[in-house]
């Protein structure tokens, strides 16, 4: 993503995700489902950084946190359309349609721009000016927000190419490992609370949670509240800030899983017990369920993937980036996983009890790490973590100064005209 830029790596990741999903559509033996179905989830281990740095270098503050957030609400969109499709059609015309987001994707990815950080990384300035052009549009004052861009990038010298030895030092600066610190610790007690684990084994859960209801339609309306869901988490996002969020998220996760543990503990004894006991109030599991969709929704689907753009600095976003979103899948991996092990030495009570815990603990470290981005520049998120400024609280009662930083922060830069540009000079 340094090398090549976000552009460039963007249309590159589509290319596994569509032969990978033609492989599997037209698969003919085992083997080349395999094949086909490491190919998407190398694509779409690959696309997750370089959309979310992309999406944060080219929107403004005020904006960035929603729009970045755009991404997640896809992803509930396509686990939406799965759960649907997969109970009418078969998995290999489900495949087949899987091609089209990528295909799409590629084709219009092609007519964007590169981000304006990157091209003045690269010591192209011109090309940053139109870039910033066709991104904010004619009555904005581009030349300010290039300057401002131009001197950050002077100071912090991101627009020198660096030697793997440099690159390897920067990765290590504070200024990228505390961040990356505190996104791994995210992701993980994110992926722990059990996320994926509802997410991959819906049906299952909902048919052995003993609820009466249809379990392939509790799935397609789960997959529903969880697409309504990620967009009010856009919205609220812009209003709230990553913190709050993130603390329901945390706590709402939490309570939900305990409680189906709960549930699913008595379930257990009136299962075994002689002669078995008929299961009462089978409307709190799937209660449950939908409260930590809803809950985890809010946050934790949402604010990890936004400040994957956010908090790393310009030199290495793309690499620490790429490495961060990697970890992320990685406990997907292990969550999923282990999940069958667990259920089979906890029992299902037992797992779901341990997701709730993992989850509340977690409060604890976002409580004492995580930080509030909402209406910063990535200029000033980057100066908070290499410790150049104490704080990225706004203080009570501070002037906003007349400087192309402060309307990065909260507004749009004013828009000066020529003549009377002329007339503020002369």
């Amino acid at each position: 993503m340094d090398r090549w830029g976000r552009k460039k790596t963007l249309i590159v990741t589509e290319v596994p995700l569509i032969l990978g999903w033609l492989m599997i559509a037209f698969a003919a033996n085992i083997y080349m489902i395999y094949v086909g179905r490491l190919m998407v989830g190398l694509g779409s281990g690959m696309v997750g950084a370089p959309a979310r740095v992309y999406t944060s270098e080219v929107t403004q503050p005020h904006l960035r946190g929603m729009l970045t957030a755009l991404a997640s609400i896809g992803i509930s969109l396509g686990v939406l359309i799965q759960y649907t499709l997969g109970s009418f059609v078969t998995w290999q015309v489900l495949a087949g349609i899987s091609t089209i987001v990528p295909i799409l994707a590629l084709g219009l990815m092609i007519f964007m721009p590169e981000t304006p950080n990157y091209l003045i990384g690269k010591q192209k300035p011109e090309k940053a000016t139109k870039s910033l052009a066709k991104l904010r549009g004619s009555t904005y004052d581009v030349e300010g927000e290039v300057d401002q861009l131009q001197n950050f990038a002077n100071k912090n010298h991101t627009n020198v190419k660096m030697t793997p030895k440099e690159t390897l030092e920067a990765i290590l600066s504070p200024s990228a490992l505390k961040p990356f610190g505190i996104l791994v610790l995210y992701f993980m007690m994110y992926q722990f609370s059990g996320v994926n684990t509802i997410t991959f084994y819906a049906v299952e859960i909902f048919q052995d949670s003993g609820t009466k209801m249809d379990k392939n339609m509790c799935t397609i309306v789960l997959g529903v509240v969880r697409l309504v869901f990620t967009i009010i988490a856009c919205i609220a996002l812009r209003k709230c800030g990553r913190r709050p969020l993130t603390f329901i998220s945390g706590i709402g996760c939490g309570v939900s899983m305990i409680g189906l543990g709960v549930y699913l503990y008595y379930k257990y004894q009136w299962d075994h017990a002689e002669p078995p006991i008929e299961p009462v109030n089978t409307w709190f599991p799937v209660a449950c369920i939908f409260v930590f969709t809803i809950t985890c929704t809010l946050g934790f689907l949402v604010v990890p993937w936004v400040m994957i753009g956010e908090l790393y600095p310009q030199k290495v976003r793309g690499i620490i980036g790429g490495m961060t979103t990697c970890s992320a899948h990685m406990f997907v991996f292990i969550v999923v996983k282990t999940y069958p092990f667990l259920s089979s030495v906890l029992y299902q009570h037992g797992t779901f009890m341990l997701y709730g815990c993992i989850s509340l603990t977690g409060c604890i470290f976002f409580y004492k790490c995580l930080p509030e981005t909402k209406g910063k520049s990535l200029q000033e998120i980057e100066d908070y973590f290499s410790g150049r400024i104490s704080t990225l609280k706004t203080k009570k009662g501070a002037t906003a100064l007349p400087n192309y930083d402060n309307n990065l922060n909260n507004t749009k830069p004013p828009i000066i005209s020529v003549e009377k540009d002329k007339l503020l000079s002369s």
